[in-house]
């Protein structure tokens, strides 16, 4: 005797009960055939059916396992990639941040006439190279730490 297919929760007790095949689902031979009337020849066909739709939609199931593994695999990579991109800019930012504020000082108009806490390196002959310098000691050794912290590795 086949086994009867257990109802869902909250289903009606009047529904119709479909026999369960060694999978747990329906076979195609009783929902073709509920009478009888097909003769055991196209039966044996008809199982044979059944059993190959059922290793296909189990192949069909794991290509699309596949295909869901190839795209988060994918999605990995770019990710990776964009961590990259975000490093980089991260290290050219933290590098021009203090020399934008430092020539942001600079570039103020200051009255050098006004008192001596009013930027006396304006006075100096050598202001503009003295400042020039201490930007570029600035952004290499900054330069420096992030290379010696190994953040300008490629595979870092």
């Amino acid at each position: 005797m086949l086994k009867t297919r257990s109802q869902p929760p909250g289903a009606s007790p009047n529904a119709i009960k479909l026999p369960a095949g060694a999978d747990g689902r329906p076979p195609v031979i009783g929902l073709i055939d509920p009478t009888g009337i097909i003769t055991p020849p196209p039966k044996v066909y008809l199982r044979d059916c059944n059993d190959h739709l059922v290793q296909i939609m189990d192949i069909i199931g794991n290509y699309r396992e596949m295909a869901s593994s190839l795209m988060d695999i994918y999605l990995s990579g770019i990710s990776i990639r964009l961590n990259d991109i975000m490093r980089v800019l991260t290290v050219i930012s933290s590098i021009f941040i203090p020399l934008t504020f430092i020539a942001g000082v600079y570039g103020m108009n200051f009255d050098k006439d006004a008192g001596p806490l009013s930027m006396p390196e304006l006075k100096k002959p050598y202001g503009y190279v003295i400042c020039l310098a201490f930007m570029a000691f600035v952004a290499f050794g900054q330069l420096f730490i992030f290379w010696r912290k190994g953040w300008l590795k490629k595979d870092a």
